[in-house]
């Protein structure tokens, strides 16, 4: 073989083998970013899986109650008597994380927030007759003790703030939600909040 031919078949093969090197290099950057996205997404799909719970911020309220029961006779009143009630109202407000919808564009590195869950407040008033007044002219019956009751009831329910327990309980739920904020932001994640709910600038702290 001439030397001339074997220099540019050497060449060649070097050429080749260069390319190759080359070509396994960069196949395997890629692997390892790609790999590298997967697992970013896995850590937050995780994350965002662990908050799919229901967030409830709950409250106990307290008020004793005088109701005055009379006896009227031809249009006077003959006996003023009187019930107690004491009312105990439970009051519950949640969030259900499971309709939350989040999506993750790993491309982008964006993470999307398209919806958030409606809150769903619950008032459970319990009243308890604390004191009751009778007398043998006015007796006090099972109908007016169940008027009262359902009167001391729909007070309680009139008295809850729902708007300030709304902002208690979304006060709540920024801060779940931070904990998947925080890490995307680890991740170089831009956050998206399609909602136009949420103040990023405080979750972010």
């Amino acid at each position: 073989m001439k030397p001339k031919i074997r220099q540019l078949l050497i060449g060649f093969c070097s050429g080749v083998i260069v390319l190759l090197l080359l070509f396994f290099l960069f196949k395997n950057k890629l692997s390892i970013i790609g790999k590298s996205e997967n697992n970013n997404n896995y850590i937050i799909a995780n994350q965002i899986a662990k908050m799919n719970k229901m967030v409830v911020v709950e409250q106990d309220f307290s008020a004793m109650r005088k109701t005055k029961v009379s006896y009227d006779f031809l249009g006077k009143t003959i006996s003023e008597n009187s019930i107690v009630t004491f009312t105990k109202t439970n009051v519950q407000v949640s969030y259900d994380l499971s309709k939350m919808k989040i999506d993750i564009d790993s491309a982008n590195k964006k993470l999307i927030i398209k919806s958030l869950p409606e809150p769903v407040i619950k008032v459970n008033p319990n009243v308890e007759i604390q004191s009751m007044d009778d007398s043998f002219f006015n007796r006090i019956d099972e109908a007016q003790i169940k008027k009262v009751t359902q009167e001391a009831k729909e007070i309680a329910v009139k008295s809850i703030d729902e708007n300030q327990l709304k902002n208690e309980s979304k006060r709540q739920l920024m801060e779940n939600l931070n904990q998947i904020f925080v890490l995307a932001k680890a991740l170089n994640y831009q956050i998206v909040d399609e909602t136009k709910s949420l103040d990023l600038s405080k979750l972010l702290d």
